[in-house]
């Protein structure tokens, strides 16, 4: 990684070279086999089923702006093209409510026309959420995505947050792809947006199953995927019937290496839809060490006797 993400600084993935293209299994390392499998079911659709058909031939894009100090901003900034929506990253441990205003701030000030989103993943309390979004309201924000845990204590902030005025939309992230019921926060009323990811939820198809069935504008994002997991997300959101909002499908920037020769990055602030595959030489230059490849294998057999199991 390019900078810190998500506590990750070195990504880990297992691509499968499947019959109709390449599919991407990478779960993080500390989920479970039962978390991990849907992962596995969207690398499989992906290289054995292929793509559905799509109703755009490109997809816009967000730059992303992981929990840096406002002066590391710019330099991030710069590693996107044409970055018209930025999503930051805030509520970090170790962080306060003055690091995540003075990024915002920063990207404000570098990028005045863009929208701007916050993603908290579920980092604050519903009081700290009060606090934050109080403070951040100013920064004319497109929406705040998973403030707090719980689809619960999503339906208790966006209603304090609808009786105050602010003006911030709640959108739910892992209130979504961790739920047993995916669909409960659309029921509950406990936001105005949804996030999807085709690995998580087990690939493209339930994906856009899902989304039919929330009734909710979507945003697709990604798990910090290599090109070919990105091209998986590109797809999805390509097959979406309304796609209103631009997606978290930039990451790929925040890469120092990656798994295709033509990294699959945006261009004037979207992405092309275009055959995506890993190279060989990139494979062998990357390739995990030989216990990391026993782990990851082991991890594979085990994921997919849960999926055979789920179908018998």
């Amino acid at each position: 990684m390019r900078v810190r993400f998500r506590g990750v600084t070195r990504r880990e993935i297992l691509l499968l070279d499947g019959p109709v293209g390449w599919g991407e299994f990478s779960p993080f390392t500390e989920y479970d086999d039962e978390e991990s499998s849907p992962w596995l079911r969207c690398a499989i659709e992906a290289g054995w089923q292929g793509f559905p058909d799509p109703v755009r031939s490109s997809v816009p894009v967000n730059a992303t702006v992981p929990a840096v100090p406002a002066a590391g901003v710019e330099a991030v900034l710069s590693s996107f093209d044409a970055a018209h929506t930025v999503k930051v990253k805030v509520a970090e441990k170790g962080q306060t409510l003055h690091d995540d205003v003075a990024r915002v701030a920063e990207v404000r000030r570098l990028l005045p026309g863009a929208a701007v989103r916050v993603d908290a993943n579920a980092g604050w309390t519903h009081d700290q959420a009060l606090e934050a979004l109080e403070a951040l309201a100013g920064f004319d924000l497109q929406y705040a995505e998973q403030p707090v845990a719980g689809i619960d204590g999503l339906r208790r902030l966006r209603a304090e947050v609808i009786r105050r005025g602010l003006g911030i939309l709640i959108a739910a992230d892992e209130s979504v792809r961790k739920e047993s019921d995916p669909l409960a926060v659309a029921r509950a009323g406990a936001a105005d947006l949804i996030i999807v990811k085709a690995q998580p939820l087990g690939g493209i198809r339930s994906a856009l199953a899902l989304v039919a069935q929330a009734g909710l504008p979507a945003v697709v994002s990604s798990a910090l995927d290599s090109s070919v997991g990105i091209r998986t997300g590109a797809a999805l959101a390509a097959a979406l019937p309304e796609l209103p909002h631009a997606c978290g499908l930039g990451t790929v920037s925040l890469f120092e290496a990656d798994v295709s020769t033509d990294r699959y990055e945006a261009r004037d602030g979207a992405l092309d839809l275009r055959t995506v595959a890993a190279d060989p030489e990139l494979l062998r230059r990357h390739a995990a060490t030989a216990d990391r490849r026993h782990w990851w294998i082991e991890r594979l057999r085990r994921c997919a006797r849960l999926l055979e199991a789920a179908q018998t």
